[in-house]
């Protein structure tokens, strides 16, 4: 890295028995370049010291409070480079907005915010400011999602013609919610989580073909809607879309598929060329050649030197080992580690370091979802072209 010394980090949320915030902690440590160094991890302060002392922290940098965090770190000479928030979705606004005003770099979690409004106003803080913003949209670190990014960038399928992206999960198909499950209570709150399924895994699935494909939405026709009795949030999305240039797509994401596990899977097909890749099978990328022609399909594997050179920093084992969810995750934080430290150190960083969701990429998020709850309400075909601010 450019600077001499790990990047030092704290953490909001992630407190005793949150899943979310062990995942960032391991991905984090994973390449031995980032320290845990302060945190709060819960709103309540006697949680928060305890998190603190598990993890073997100073306990003066463990904070009651996100914003004694933030001014107070940001007043040490080894305060923290940046903040991982792991907290429920309506407090990341807020949150970010607390650190990127004492100039500290962000990693957040994914949908950035639960209105466009606060997404657009961190798009401008982080230019104000001159921040890292990474987004830990964590499936776009997979080494064969980054080569499939690459063979469509190097033209292998031709034109693309149709997007199929889809996220099926069973996990809320009764009302955990309603058995004391601490993950389904909040995720199913509107007022914690904003929306249901398309906040949390259907960004996932648009942020996906959006990075492969490299094309936006333009237009979108939604159904988006609650099946299990009583929920306050959606559950079910099914979305008709048209990508620039007029590609066809097809956006499914549901928490009610029962016996679904997290079968996030996106099928790219073009005049030449098709792409199949799922992240349940994540170490295989299926290039599907013209069943006319005389090319046999292909299949990728991680860990090849055939694999393009912009994937190729991303790889952590050898072929035949497999790699996963936290290798993904890791790949984000080692990014974002990487071009903070080269932002610290006052030069440029290395090109791959710079292939991690951003804060741009999280206000194209919010838009998504807005957009799909404006189009189901009005079961009509609507436009969803969108800029987000650079500043």
């Amino acid at each position: 890295m450019a600077l001499d010394r790990n990047i030092r980090y704290g953490m909001v949320g992630g407190g005793p028995g949150a899943f979310i915030g062990e995942i960032h902690r391991s991905a984090a440590a994973l390449d031995g370049e980032m320290t845990l160094v302060a945190g709060a991890f819960s709103s309540d302060p006697e949680k928060s010291r305890r998190q603190g002392e598990n993890l073997h922290l100073n306990p003066d940098r463990v904070y009651d409070t996100y914003e004694e965090m933030a001014a107070q770190e940001a007043e040490r000479p080894d305060g923290i480079d940046v903040v991982s928030i792991v907290t429920p979705n309506f407090l990341h606004h807020n949150v970010a907005t607390t650190f990127i005003d004492e100039g500290i770099h962000v990693i957040c979690d994914k949908p950035m915010t639960t209105t466009l409004e606060d997404a657009e106003d961190l798009c401008r803080r982080v230019a104000e400011q001159d921040v890292v913003f990474a987004l830990t949209h964590n499936y776009s670190g997979y080494p064969l999602v980054k080569q499939a990014r690459a063979l469509v960038k190097q033209g292998r399928l031709g034109p693309l013609r149709k997007i199929v992206v889809e996220y099926p999960q069973g996990w809320l198909n009764r009302r955990l919610e309603d058995e004391g499950n601490k993950q389904a209570s909040w995720r199913t709150d509107p007022a914690k989580a904003g929306a249901g399924a398309l906040g949390d895994i259907g960004t996932h699935a648009e942020h996906l073909a959006r990075y492969v494909t490299g094309l936006s939405l333009e237009r979108m026709c939604a159904d988006v809607g609650t099946v299990v009795e009583g929920r306050p949030v959606d559950d079910d999305a099914s979305i008709l879309a048209r990508f620039e240039g007029g590609v066809r797509g097809l956006l499914y994401c549901s928490q009610i598929s029962a016996g679904e596990e997290n079968n996030l899977r996106l099928r790219v097909y073009g005049t030449d060329a098709g792409l199949d890749w799922r992240q349940e099978d994540p170490h295989r990328l299926r290039l599907l050649t013209d069943i006319n022609g005389d090319q046999p399909q292909q299949v990728y594997t991680h860990g090849r030197a055939s694999l393009a050179d912009p994937v190729q920093p991303f790889i952590r084992t050898p072929q035949g080992h497999p790699e996963g969810f936290i290798e993904a995750f890791a790949n984000i934080y080692r990014s974002a580690a990487h071009a903070i430290a080269a932002h610290e150190a006052g030069t440029e960083p290395e090109p791959w370091a710079l292939d991690y969701p951003t804060v741009q990429d999280g206000a194209v998020g919010v838009h998504f979802i807005e957009t799909a709850l404006e189009s189901s309400q009005k079961d009509a075909w609507i436009e969803a072209s969108y800029t987000p601010p650079d500043g």
